[in-house]
C-alpha cells in the first residue's frame, strides 16, 4: 500500500525510484479508505535527508499511510531552506486539535545541553504532553528518547566518555515483545550519540520494559505497557553512508571522532561501508505500525487517551 506525503516533497522522487508507491495529497483524495496518520516532529538538522529516511520505512508495508511534518515554532533551522519549512511543515499550533494514529519524535544535535537548555524545550514538552491524549502511539528517537524518558518518567541522560559511534549488535531482551517479532537472535543498529541512559534507571520504571539492548550502545527500545510510548535510543532509519557523512564531517572539523565501529571493512574509511541494519530497521518499522498503531487504535481515533489502563 502507499504512502501518501505532501505533494512535491522531494522524499518522493526518492522514494519512487527505489520502487516505494508513493501516494501524493491530490491522488489520495480519490481513495474511499482512512489512512493511518503519521505525524513527524522533525527535530533533525538535516530535515530533508531525515524526511525520507522516516518516509522510506513507513512506506514499505501493506498499511496505507499519511505522512504529515510539523517543527517546532522556537527555533530557525540552518541546513533547510525557509521556502521548504513553509511548503511542507506545519506548526504544533496547526495540529494541536486533531487526533494521530502515531507520531514519530526524532533526534536533535542537542544532546550536550541540558533540557532545559534547548531553545525549544517547553514548546516539546507540551507536545510531548499532548500526545497522551491525542496520539495513540509515539515513537521516540536518540535525542527524542531521552527527551521522552526524561519528561514522563524522570530518567536521566548520562555523558559518555566519549562519542558512541557506529553499528553495534544487540539482542532481544524481552522474548515476548511483539515489536521484535520475527527478529533474529542478533541484530545490529547504529548508533551517534555522546549521551546514554543507565539500564537501572529505565529498569527501575514500573511503566516501562526493556525489549532489546547491547552489550556496547546499552538499552536499545524500551516501551510503556501498551505500547503507548516506545524510546529508540539509536537511528535504525539511517541511510547506509549517513555515519560516514557524519564521520567526514567531523573529521574535517578537526574534532577527535573515532572510526564508526563495525562500519568499514577492516575499519578502512576507504572501503565501501556495510549496510547490516536495514531488515531489522524494516522490521521495527513495520512492527510498530501493524501491533503498536494499526491494531490498537480505538476504532473512533477521538478516544485515544480516555482509556486509563493505556
Amino acid at each position: 500500500m502507499p504512502i501518501k506525503i505532501p505533494n512535491k516533497l522531494p522524499a518522493a522522487e526518492v522514494l519512487r525510484n527505489e520502487n516505494i508507491f508513493v501516494m501524493d495529497h491530490s491522488r489520495a483524495l480519490q481513495q474511499d479508505i482512512r489512512p493511518l496518520s503519521i505525524l513527524i516532529l522533525n527535530l533533525m538538522p538535516t530535515k530533508i535527508v531525515t524526511e525520507t529516511q522516516l518516509a522510506r520505512l513507513l512506506g514499505n508495508t501493506p498499511l496505507q499511510i499519511e505522512m504529515e511534518l510539523i517543527a517546532v515554532s522556537g527555533h530557525v533551522p540552518k541546513n533547510t531552506s525557509p521556502e521548504h519549512m513553509i511548503t511542507f511543515y506545519k506548526r504544533f499550533e496547526d495540529v494541536r486539535e486533531r487526533y494521530f494514529d502515531g507520531m514519530i519524535i526524532t533526534g536533535a544535535p542537542v544532546e550536550k545541553m541540558d533540557f532545559d537548555e534547548v531553545d525549544y524545550w517547553d514548546e516539546l514538552c507540551q507536545i510531548m504532553e499532548w500526545s497522551k491524549t491525542h496520539v495513540f502511539s509515539t515513537m521516540h528517537i536518540c535525542w527524542g528518547a531521552q527527551a521522552g524518558l526524561y519528561y514522563h518518567y524522570g530518567v536521566k541522560k548520562q555523558m559518555l566518555p566519549q562519542k558512541l559511534f557506529g553499528i553495534y549488535p544487540h539482542k532481544v531482551s524481552y522474548k515476548g515483545s511483539i515489536l521484535f517479532r520475527g527478529f533474529d537472535d542478533e541484530f545490529w543498529a547504529p548508533h551517534s550519540r555522546y549521551t546514554t541512559v543507565r539500564r537501572e534507571d529505565v529498569a527501575a520504571v514500573e511503566e516501562l520494559k526493556i525489549l532489546a539492548e547491547s552489550e556496547e550502545a546499552g538499552v536499545y527500545v524500551a516501551a510503556s505497557h501498551g505500547g503507548r510510548r516506545v524510546f529508540v535510543t539509536g537511528h535504525a532509519e539511517y541511510d547506509p553512508l549517513t555515519l560516514q557523512g557524519e564521520y567526514l564531517r567531523d573529521r574535517d572539523a578537526g574534532l577527535d571522532t573515532q572510526i564508526p565501529a563495525n562500519y568499514y571493512p577492516d575499519d578502512d574509511p576507504e572501503k565501501t561501508p556495510l549496510c547490516r541494519w536495514r531488515s531489522g530497521a524494516n522490521l521495527l518499522f513495520s512492527n510498530w505500525l501493524n501491533y503498536y498503531v494499526y491494531q490498537e487504535t480505538p476504532y473512533s481515533i477521538t478516544h485515544i487517551g480516555k482509556d486509563k489502563k493505556r
